[in-house]
C-alpha cells in the first residue's frame, strides 16, 4: 500500500510540473495556433537564472526560492523577445509550416546560445539544494520540494484559469484565440495580445524549473528538450489549448509515468506514454478535454 502511495505522490508531482509547462504550449497555440517548440527551452532558461540568482538571495539573507521572482522576469523578457524577433515576423510573411520551423529553429538557437556563454557552458551545473527536507505522512516519507510543487501549482493553475476567465486581459486573449480579424475590430490590440500570452507562458516556465529543480538539482543546456516533449505530449493528450486540459495530460502523463517505473521498468515508461497518447487520439482526435472544429470554407 505504501508503495502505491509513494508512486502516486511522485505522480502528481512529476505531473504538476509537466502541467505548468504545457499551460504555455496551450495558451501559445489557442491564441497563434503555432506549436511553440522552443517553450521548453525557456525553462532551460529559468534553471540558469534559478542558479545565479539563488545565491544573491541567499547572500541578501533572503530565502533561495525568492530567486524564482527575477527568474520569472528573466524568462518572460525572453519570451517576449523570441516572439518579437522570429515569430512575428515570420507570422506577418510566412505560413504555418513556416512558423513551425522557426519555432524548432529557436530552439537550437537558444540551446546553443547557452552553451556559448562562458559562465554556462555545456557542463550540468548544480544549484543549491531547495525544500530538501522530508516528512513522514502515515509512514510514506514526502519531500517538502513534493508538496510544495503540487501546492503551487495547483494555486497557478487555478489563478492562470481564473485570469483567463474573468480579467480584461484573459477576455481579450480569449476573443484573440477566437477571431483575431473580429477581435481587432474590438478594438484589441492582438500584437500587444500575443506577445503578453508568450510573457506569461515563459513566466510560468520559470516556476516550473523551480519545482523541477528543488526535485533534481542540476542544470544543463538541454533541459528543456526532454522536459518540453513531455509538456507537449501532455497538451495533446489533454486537447492542446484547453488549460484544463493541459493540466490533465501533464497528471495522467507523470502518473503513467511513476507508475511504469514503480510497477513494470523504468526504460519502459516512455514507450507508455505514447502508447497511451495514441489510443486516447485514435478514440477523441482533440484530445480529452479538447473540442473538434471544422474547417471553415
Amino acid at each position: 500500500m505504501n508503495t502505491f502511495i509513494q508512486f502516486l505522490i511522485t505522480g502528481l508531482r512529476l505531473g504538476s510540473v509537466y502541467a505548468l509547462i504545457a499551460l504555455g504550449y496551450t495558451m501559445v497555440y489557442g491564441i497563434i495556433k503555432l506549436i511553440n517548440f522552443a517553450h521548453g527551452d525557456f525553462i532551460m532558461v529559468g534553471g540558469y537564472a534559478l542558479f545565479f540568482c539563488i545565491p544573491v538571495m541567499l547572500g541578501l539573507g533572503l530565502p533561495g526560492w525568492l530567486a524564482v521572482v527575477p527568474a520569472i522576469v528573466i524568462c518572460a523578457c525572453v519570451g517576449m523577445l523570441v516572439e518579437l524577433l522570429a515569430y512575428r515576423p515570420v507570422r506577418k510573411t510566412g505560413n504555418s509550416l513556416t512558423c513551425l520551423i522557426t519555432a524548432i529553429a529557436m530552439s537550437f538557437v537558444l540551446e546553443n546560445l547557452a552553451q556559448a556563454i562562458p559562465a554556462i557552458g555545456p557542463d550540468p551545473k548544480v544549484p543549491y539544494t531547495l525544500f530538501a527536507e522530508t516528512v513522514s505522512i502515515g509512514g510514506v516519507s514526502v519531500s517538502y520540494a513534493t508538496i510544495i510543487t503540487v501546492v503551487v501549482s495547483a494555486v497557478i493553475m487555478a489563478a492562470l484559469y481564473g485570469f483567463t476567465q474573468k480579467t480584461r486581459i484573459g477576455c481579450a486573449m480569449r476573443c484573440v484565440a477566437e477571431d483575431k480579424a473580429a477581435a481587432t475590430l474590438m478594438g484589441i490590440n492582438v500584437n500587444h495580445t500575443i506577445l503578453l500570452t508568450f510573457g506569461i507562458g515563459a513566466g510560468l516556465a520559470a516556476v516550473a524549473a523551480l519545482m523541477y529543480v528543488a526535485q533534481y538539482p542540476k542544470v544543463f543546456t538541454t533541459m528543456g528538450a526532454t522536459l518540453g516533449i513531455y509538456a507537449f505530449v501532455a497538451a495533446v493528450l489533454g486537447g492542446i489549448g484547453s488549460l484544463p486540459g493541459a493540466v490533465l495530460g501533464g497528471l495522467v502523463i507523470g502518473v503513467v509515468q511513476s507508475g511504469a517505473n514503480t510497477y513494470i521498468c523504468s526504460s519502459m515508461s516512455d514507450t507508455f506514454v505514447y502508447l497511451i497518447l495514441i489510443v486516447v487520439l485514435m478514440i477523441r482526435p482533440a484530445g480529452i478535454l479538447g473540442k473538434n472544429v471544422g474547417e471553415k470554407v
